[in-house]
């Protein structure tokens, strides 16, 4: 089935009722010219989510991420702004940085080219030769760069729509939990053997809980508290669920005073479209952020923050330490689950025999992204959120 197809096949069953939603063509998770589309129509013109602003706090703390392949990196500068860069020397194309960490200058590792926290060549030795040349006409490229609710967001795309006005639905809903000042605990870097909409699906969708992950989140999950909202939106899509009262996590510490009644006790699970997200709990949150590497892997960025009551509450160093690390294993074990998950039905849907399945009401949100992903790939241009 050649791309065209693939796309008609996934515009009639987004255009259509979720009661008669199927999932899409196999191959539209493994076909090279789809990859392609969603490269320009994506990814080129959405936002992305590089992580949270308060995993780089102080000025000079950096992290590094890519768009579309494009390396970038997030720096926050000496007034306290955070900007985005690209992460390549304009001299011969090195990478400047990798990974994260706090630096006073960014200097390129191939010839200390030497670049300020704004981005501004400052230093450039042995050029006195060179015609023309003035490091102050030199600037690394900037990338458009908004902070909404904690969380940064980046863009190729001069005319995306503003995210707190592409979210403002949504805000609504988590603002009450002041996430951004949760405290970030943990991040780390993963590469799955899967496609990124396989991903995407999965973090989605309640159904698989009390099947594949039973010895973890499912337990907790009662699937008819799952709750949908009553509007398909253009930029996201969400679900709120209940812990159950045994939950080891996902409820509010009892100093915590912005959350009242049933809300004490309630997660939501937003899917900030193409690859950004995360449950959003009152005592945590956990995210992942996608970027595909070709059609069968892709970069995962995970990471958790704790509310801050809880992180009052740990004081000491030790007790805080065990208490991190019981956490940080209790999701590694959560995405060892969830990983076998997506790397399995990436396999299957290799199969001669692989076909689409008539999808649960608790599917709802794959059905929002089918939607999403027929607009943006609809007329090869994409839109803008």
């Amino acid at each position: 089935m050649n791309a065209a197809d693939l796309l008609a096949q996934l515009a009639d069953t987004a255009n259509g009722p979720l009661e008669r939603a199927r999932s899409a063509e196999p191959a539209l998770y493994w076909n090279e010219d789809i990859a392609a589309q969603e490269e320009d129509a994506i990814f080129r013109r959405d936002w992305v989510c590089p992580g949270l602003a308060a995993e780089i706090p102080d000025p000079g703390d950096y992290l590094t991420f890519t768009i579309a392949g494009d390396p970038i990196f997030c720096i926050r500068d000496k007034s306290g702004e955070i900007k985005t860069f690209s992460n390549v020397c304009r001299h011969r194309m090195m990478q400047l940085l990798e990974g994260t960490g706090c630096t006073s200058r960014v200097i390129c590792p191939y010839h200390a080219w030497t670049y300020d926290l704004s981005g501004r060549l400052v230093g450039a030795g042995h050029m006195e030769r060179s015609e023309g040349f003035n490091k102050k006409e030199i600037c690394l490229p900037q990338i458009r760069t908004e902070i909404w609710n904690g969380w940064i967001y980046v863009t190729l795309n001069p005319d995306a729509t503003p995210v707190a006005e592409a979210l403002a639905p949504l805000n609504d809903v988590v603002s009450r939990y002041a996430m951004a000042n949760y405290v970030p605990v943990l991040h780390e870097e993963h590469v799955w053997n899967t496609n990124w909409k396989l991903l995407t699906e999965n973090f989605m969708e309640g159904y698989h809980l009390p099947v594949a992950h039973k010895a973890t989140v499912g337990a907790w999950f009662p699937v008819e508290k799952t709750v949908f909202p009553d509007e398909v939106y253009d930029a996201f899509t969400y679900q709120t669920f209940m812990k159950r009262g045994d939950a080891t996590y996902g409820k509010a510490h009892p100093d915590n005073t912005r959350l009242e009644g049933d809300w004490r006790n309630i997660s939501v699970l937003p899917t900030v479209f193409p690859t950004h997200m995360y449950v959003l709990a009152p005592d945590h949150l956990w995210y992942l952020s996608l970027r595909p590497r070709g059609v069968g892997q892709v970069d995962v960025r995970f990471g958790v923050a704790i509310a801050p009551e809880v992180d009052t509450m740990l004081g000491f160093a030790d007790e805080r330490s065990a208490w991190i690390e019981e956490l940080t294993k209790f999701f590694e074990h959560v995405n060892t689950e969830d990983r076998q998950v997506v790397e399995g039905i990436y396999a299957g849907s290799r199969s001669a025999q692989a076909t689409p399945g008539p999808l649960s009401w608790l599917e709802r949100e794959i059905h929002d992204f089918q939607k999403y992903l027929s607009r943006r790939m609809g007329d090869g241009m994409g839109g803008t959120t």
